[in-house]
């Protein structure tokens, strides 16, 4: 865990763009280059959704608010398609300040649910996992502003990000890790990249690469066949 000098291949499953995640600081397409450069093969995209900090108005249709969530990807993945990068989509889905990576479904999947915000958070488990998704829960034992209590859901997600490589803050991972082994849960590590100045570093190194969404989900279930990167 942490070593990143094995060989193999990096992805991050944590990241932003400018686009779609208000906080963010440059696009998908900037961070593909950046990323590229870094040495990375591959990343997921985890912009905020509509119950985050999202930078997609409100007050739109449902599917023009869809169609302004996906830019960033959108964007990530026309760059990543002209310089071999591999681009996957996904997001990460606000409770309350809790938040949860969703990995495995697409923008069909919300095009056809307009009311996945009046669920709550059992319901939207249900449903993502109904549909071949699963759930991540980002830096679990985060303290902010915007977080007014520690959530835990270990019988609802399928993984733990075990390291988030933006904390300077110790603690939060040692936590999280002992969180996730305590309940028997994969771990994942994300950098949770807003921006490409620098780069945290985090993500996973597999021993094989990674074609799709379904793969990376079959990996990090299995919790094995990779390494976390980062602190």
């Amino acid at each position: 865990m942490g070593d990143s000098s094995m060989e193999g291949f990096k992805y991050d499953t944590h990241i932003h763009t400018s686009e779609s995640s208000a906080c963010a600081f440059d696009s998908g397409a900037d961070m593909v280059r950046a990323y590229k450069e870094a040495g990375y093969q591959g990343f997921i995209v985890t912009d905020h959704f509509f119950n985050g900090n999202t930078s997609v108005p409100l007050h739109l249709p449902w599917h023009q608010r869809v169609d302004l969530f996906c830019r960033g990807y959108d964007s990530a993945k026309a760059e990543g398609d002209k310089c071999g990068f591999q681009v996957f989509f996904g997001w990460e889905y606000g409770y309350f300040g809790t938040e949860f990576l969703t990995y495995g479904l697409d923008r069909n999947f919300l095009l056809e649910h307009p009311d996945i915000l009046s669920w709550s958070f059992e319901e939207y488990a249900e449903q993502v996992h109904r549909h071949g998704g699963i759930l991540v829960h980002a830096h679990p034992f985060r303290e902010a502003f915007y977080i007014m209590k520690i959530r835990l859901y270990p019988e609802m997600v399928d993984a733990v990000e075990g390291i988030n490589a933006s904390h300077t803050n110790p603690s939060f991972n040692r936590k999280a890790i002992q969180y996730a082994q305590e309940h028997g849960l994969p771990m994942t590590s994300g950098s949770d990249a807003h921006s490409i100045r620098p780069l945290a570093g985090g993500g996973i190194l597999t021993e094989h690469k990674i074609e799709s969404i379904k793969d990376m989900i079959c990996i990090i279930t299995s919790g094995s066949g990779y390494r976390l990167l980062g602190k």
